[in-house]
């Protein structure tokens, strides 16, 4: 049976070893439960492939919670190693992160070194289903023994080598940005030629937050600690310890610089470059510390790094700087493209004015810029709000919304309008409460059409802001919008300096309660109903720093209404700003993604999300034709293509701390590039139109149903990316200047 790992491709040089070799799972013997089963299972390129397979004991391999480990015969004698999850571990949701980072992180070695004679410093993966009822990963047995069997046995020559083809993998995986963190006496195996670093289970991503890992000394005290940023430093102060403790024989405290370092003369270069430093900031990067060492470097000549995406990033720049001509008022011409990468990263122009109902209706683009509006009508000293000073929007019927309270009603559990009289009441803390929960109707309710309502906060607060998700049946919207609101009620706005409430307490509970609380228990949300009239599904009141509240709400039409040019839709001429939400499933190419289409009834589309087309036709432009409105593109349900580097690179992280504009243009222009390689160019309409369009990889669940159910639980990645990057370019967050967005 041939390695399903190399399909088509020449013998590997490093086969795998005999069954009976001893590792680090079990006895020199063969699998004590010869039964037959059949395994399927994914390679790195996630080519699908089954086996028979013969299993042996599970074991329980230390710092992998949740994890067994048993060895297995693939075929006719393929030895390889199995790490599952329990099914008793599927209730923890870290667990299951865990395995699927150390499958993310084994994929992106493997893809990028499995064929190059020093990517066998690394584990060496075989396959894996994160899919399974319980996922596992399949490695090939390791080779040698660990560090900690040689310690005092090896001469100079051996020291020297196992530190230089440490501070190589090191290297390598800097390259990658990604940090190992469990590099130990145990967990480091030699065979007298080569080093091999134990699998990825621990490792991160260069630049998240530090969590709190290993045990002195082989782990730096940062790293320890969970103090600060990863850095790829970490794993070369585990590195200096392996070195000291192969020298003298013994392993050191851990805390800094061995107290008799200056007694070992072949360390004394390494002292002197601050490798034994207890902080990260003062050892040299893995390049240095090779060249110290005199080890060459692999990356040195350029080995595996073409990167087909290139030539789309530098669309990308061009894109802009057409972008920017064209809200210039400039015919792009053929210098544009000269400076394209310079001008995406000059400083985002001044922010364009408020805009008025007209400009929502027209594209606002040319009008004078109008005087700022004094502060929102809010609450004053005596809880009793005063009457809005100007008209509002209605975002249904796009007409103006005079505060009036002869308008005032409560909605019953039946949905019956109850007027509400609040004229004899004089205690001001009751008028508020009943304020913050009842509706203004609005005056415009033709014959025959629908009758409808607003909160009163959207008319007594902040300067409203509209969003609308856009996409066809079933590329996820509603669950999108879900996990966008589940990760606001559990408080991801409040690192960027923003405080959310409802905007109607009863709307909102009931929007939890039925789809974000749903959605958490792992149950997949029906499908969107078509509607007569277009109605928000939630809103908030989201403030900044004490500033007056600003009332958000949420469009999420179902994709037949969306993608139709009827009346349902004609709320999106004054909607302040775009989700635009693109499926996988339909706009990628990828080979790995059929299956998954067989199973949903899906097909791949050239010509581009027919929502997307619609809609943008029908909403305002600007002076050189872009959209006014600010938009994002996300690429929901990029679980399914995780392991691509560029959506690795995106997906794998949490979003950061605070807003951070050159990481938003960073994952825009990957985003863009991976579409634009994989994708036809419809899909990247939306960047084309919108003036302002930022590019995000997000999944709403993290994985695919079955029947009605997430067997793993809905894990949401990245979802408030494209929020917070409205809110960014519609000036409510704190720290980026209103209208700052990547494409300008």
């Amino acid at each position: 049976m041939t390695d399903p790992n190399q399909p088509n491709r020449p013998a590997d040089p490093y086969p795998p070893i005999d069954p009976d070799h001893p590792d680090h799972l079990g006895e020199p013997t063969p699998p004590p439960h010869p039964y037959y089963q059949e395994l399927e299972f994914r390679t790195h390129e996630e080519v699908p492939v089954r086996f028979a397979v013969r299993y042996g004991e599970d074991h329980r391999p230390p710092g992998r919670p949740g994890v067994v480990a048993r060895r297995a015969v693939l075929g006719a004698g393929w030895s390889v190693l199995q790490y599952r999850l329990t099914a008793s571990a599927h209730g923890d949701p870290h667990a299951y992160g865990l395995l699927e980072r150390e499958v993310s992180a084994a994929i992106a070695l493997e893809r990028r070194y499995g064929q190059q004679k020093f990517g066998a410093v690394f584990a060496r993966i075989v396959g894996f289903d994160l899919t399974a009822a319980e996922p596992f990963v399949l490695y090939r047995p390791p080779v040698g023994r660990p560090l900690s069997e040689w310690a005092g046995r090896l001469g100079a020559d051996d020291q020297e080598r196992i530190t230089g083809q440490l501070a190589m993998a090191v290297r390598l995986l800097a390259e990658l940005d990604l940090v190992h963190r469990a590099v130990a006496p145990d967990t480091v195996r030699w065979d007298g030629a080569r080093v091999r670093l134990c699998e990825p289970y621990a490792a991160l991503r260069a630049g998240e937050a530090r969590e709190p890992f290993g045990t002195a000394p082989w782990a730096s005290p940062e790293q320890r600690a969970g103090a600060g940023a990863v850095d790829p430093r970490d794993d070369l102060w585990s590195v200096a310890a392996l070195a000291y403790y192969l020298l003298s024989g013994r392993p050191d405290r851990g805390e800094g610089p061995p107290a008799d370092l200056a007694d070992y003369r072949r360390l004394a270069a390494l002292g002197q470059s601050g490798l034994y430093s207890p902080r990260a900031a003062e050892r040299p990067h893995p390049a240095e510390l090779m060249r110290l060492l005199n080890v060459p470097d692999p990356l040195a000549t350029g080995v595996g790094t073409a990167d087909p995406l290139s030539r789309w990033r530098a669309e990308y720049d061009l894109q802009l700087a057409r972008k920017r001509a064209l809200r210039d008022g400039r015919v792009p011409g053929a210098g544009e493209g000269e400076h394209a990468a310079d001008a995406a990263d000059r400083d985002t122009p001044a922010p364009r004015p408020p805009r008025t109902f007209l400009g929502r209706i027209f594209g606002g683009g040319d009008e004078p810029p109008r005087a700022a509006p004094g502060p929102s009508p809010s609450l004053p000293p005596d809880g009793v709000p005063d009457p809005p000073s100007r008209s509002r929007m209605c975002p249904h019927c796009l007409l103006p919304v005079t505060y009036d309270e002869r308008l005032l009603v409560t909605i019953d559990a039946k949905g019956n309008r109850i007027p509400l009289d609040l004229s004899g009441e004089r205690r001001p803390g009751h008028v508020a409460d009943a304020l913050r929960k009842a509706y203004h109707l609005c005056p415009h309710t033709a014959d025959g059409d629908e009758e409808h309502e607003l909160p009163v906060p959207y008319l007594t607060t902040g300067e409203p802001l509209s969003v609308a998700l856009v996409g066809s049946s079933s590329v996820g919207k509603t669950h999108l919008l879900a996990a966008m609101l589940g990760e606001v009620e559990l408080g991801g706005l409040e690192p960027y300096g923003l405080k959310c409430r409802p905007l109607n307490p009863e709307a909102h509970r009931t929007y939890l309660r039925e789809r974000v609380q749903s959605l958490k228990e792992g149950r997949q949300l029906g499908r969107t109903g078509q509607q007569t009239f277009a109605r928000f599904a939630d809103g908030l009141l989201v403030s900044a720093g004490g500033a007056t509240p600003r009332p958000v709400v949420f469009f999420d039409l179902a994709g037949e209404d969306l993608a139709q040019d009827g009346e349902v839709g004609r709320f999106l001429m004054g909607v302040d700003a775009f989700v635009f939400v693109v499926d996988p499933l339909r706009a990628l190419r990828l080979p790995s993604l059929d299956p998954v289409r067989e199973q949903s009834g899906l097909r791949h589309r050239d010509l581009g999300d027919e929502a997307f087309t619609t809609v943008l036709n029908r909403i305002p432009r600007q002076r050189g034709g872009l959209v006014a409105a600010p938009a994002a593109l996300a690429v929901n349900k990029s679980d399914l293509v995780r392991f691509e580097p560029s959506v690795d690179r995106w997906l794998g992280r949490a979003l950061p701390g605070r807003h951070d504009p050159a990481a938003l243009r960073d994952e825009s222009r990957d985003a863009y590039a991976f579409l634009a390689h994989h994708a036809g160019a419809a899909w990247l309409k939306p960047f084309d139109d919108c003036a302002d369009c930022t590019l995000h990889f997000v999944a709403a669940t993290g994985g695919q149903a079955r029947g009605d159910r997430f067997p793993h639980g809905a894990r949401p990645r990245r979802v408030l990316a494209p929020l917070l990057s409205l809110f960014a370019m519609c000036g409510l967050l704190p720290g980026a200047e209103s209208g700052e967005g990547i494409a300008r």
